[in-house]
C-alpha cells in the first residue's frame, strides 16, 4: 500500500487526509502521522497498513465517546452499551470507559448522586430513584451512598410542594387519596406521605 499524497484536510482542523495508490482515503490526525512516520510515495506493509488501520478507529472511537460523555452523564454500563451499538467491540469499549474513568469524566459513584438530586428536585421519592439506578446500570454497592446524601428535609419539601400543586388548597378526599396514590407511584413510602398530609392539614390515621 503506497501514500500517493498526503495533504491537510480543507474542512476539519488538524485532520490530514492519506490519498492511497487504489483511491482510498484515510483521515489521520498529527500524532498517527508522527507515530507511523509518514509521508508522500511512502509504501506501507500489509501489518503496518492493518495497525494504522486500528489506530484510527481507535481514535475515532475515543473521540467518539468523549462527544457522547459530554453530551450527557451516563454510568459505565450505558456509555458502554452505547459505544457497542456504534459497532465498537466490546473489550475495546470496556477499555474506552477505563480511559475516560481514569480522566474524572466517567464516574458512577458522581452519576448516581446526579440522579437522586435530580429525581429529588422532580418530586420522586427513593423507590423510584432506585428504579432508575437499576435502569440506568448503576451499580447497587452505590445506591444507598448516594441516597443518604438525599436530606429528610429536601424529599419532605419535595412532596409539600406536589401536594400543594395537585390539590391547590383542596380537602375533598377524593382528591387527597389520588394524591396520595401518585405520590406512593413516585416511590413515597406511606409514612412519608402521611407526614406530608398532616402538615397540609389533614387528620390521617397510620
Amino acid at each position: 500500500m503506497v501514500i500517493e499524497e498526503l495533504k491537510p484536510s480543507k474542512r476539519v482542523r488538524d485532520r490530514w487526509l492519506a490519498v492511497l495508490e487504489d483511491g482510498s482515503i484515510l483521515r489521520l490526525s498529527k500524532n498517527q502521522i508522527a507515530d507511523f512516520a509518514l509521508y508522500a510515495g511512502r509504501e506501507l506493509s500489509d501489518e503496518e497498513a492493518d495497525r494504522l488501520t486500528q489506530a484510527i478507529e481507535n481514535e475515532n472511537f475515543r473521540a467518539h465517546a468523549l462527544r457522547m460523555i459530554m453530551d450527557t452523564p451516563r454510568s459505565r454500563k450505558e456509555f458502554v452499551k452505547r459505544l457497542e451499538k456504534i459497532n465498537c467491540p466490546p473489550e475495546k469499549a470496556q477499555e474506552i470507559a477505563g480511559w475516560l474513568e481514569d480522566l474524572g469524566y466517567l464516574d458512577d459513584a458522581a452519576y448516581a448522586r446526579e440522579v437522586a438530586e435530580l429525581y429529588t428536585r422532580k418530586g420522586y421519592g427513593k423507590r423510584k430513584i432506585r428504579d432508575e439506578f437499576y435502569r440506568r446500570g448503576v451499580p447497587r454497592e452505590l445506591w444507598d451512598e448516594a441516597l443518604e446524601r438525599i436530606e429528610e428535609e429536601d424529599s419532605a419539601s419535595a412532596i409539600d410542594a406536589f401536594l400543594e400543586k395537585k390539590l391547590k388548597g383542596s380537602h375533598d378526599p377524593k382528591d387527597v387519596k389520588r394524591a396520595s396514590d401518585a405520590l406512593a407511584r413516585r416511590g413515597y413510602r406511606w409514612p412519608e406521605i402521611s407526614d406530608a398530609l398532616r402538615r397540609y392539614g389533614m387528620e390521617v390515621w397510620d
